[in-house]
């Protein structure tokens, strides 16, 4: 009975990490959603990205500032699609992309995440924030070789920054997590420090 059982739990791992789809499939059904709906592939799964609220989408304009002060040389994107996860096999969307100036000029819906700086998240209040921006979304970004990933955290009141990527196993080796009201040093290649207080007042 044990082997029986064993063989069971194999074959249910097994099922749920076979992806939902094909890159290509998921490309085409992307391509048709209606421009209210944010689609996602990571982890051969995919997600539908809850709606911003306005707290939300000033988070990531307060972001855009000082990026933008003291590196007038990048740029901050909202809503660039980029190829993840080893291989490219993953499809995300990150809050904010930092990149050299006109990096994404000329490139189609999904960019290669080459030449990216940071990649930003901002938790939305759903259900499968805990799976994909904790989770899945740090694996997908250290695979692509992306040299920061900045979380900011509206259910703990956390700056989580991860950096120096591991492309084997994926994710991040450096990960240092701050509360909202400290400072918060986005180390190189980026080289700014982030007064974070006004983030108190973004969240419930």
């Amino acid at each position: 009975m044990q082997g029986i059982d064993d063989e069971r739990c194999n074959m249910t791992a097994m099922a749920e990490h076979m992806p939902q789809m094909s890159v290509q499939e998921f490309e085409t059904i992307a391509f048709a959603a209606p421009e209210t709906v944010t689609l996602e592939f990571i982890d051969g799964r995919i997600g539908v990205k809850k709606a911003a609220d306005g707290n939300h989408s000033t988070i990531v304009s307060w972001l855009a500032r000082p990026c933008m002060q003291a590196r007038p040389d990048l740029d901050l994107y909202h809503g660039r699609g980029l190829q993840v996860e080893a291989h490219r096999e993953g499809r995300a969307k990150p809050d904010a992309v930092l990149a050299p100036e006109a990096h994404f000029a000329g490139h189609g819906e999904w960019s290669d995440p080459d030449g990216t700086l940071m990649v930003v998240e901002v938790t939305l209040y759903d259900s499968d924030t805990d799976r994909r921006d904790r989770h899945e979304k740090p694996t997908a970004y250290g695979q692509a070789g992306i040299p920061l990933y900045v979380l900011i955290d509206r259910d703990s009141s956390t700056v989580t920054v991860h950096g120096n990527t591991d492309r084997q196993v994926g994710g991040y080796r450096d990960i240092h997590t701050a509360k909202f009201g400290e400072k918060v040093l986005l180390p190189d290649p980026i080289g700014i420090e982030l007064d974070t207080e006004i983030l108190k007042n973004y969240v419930r």
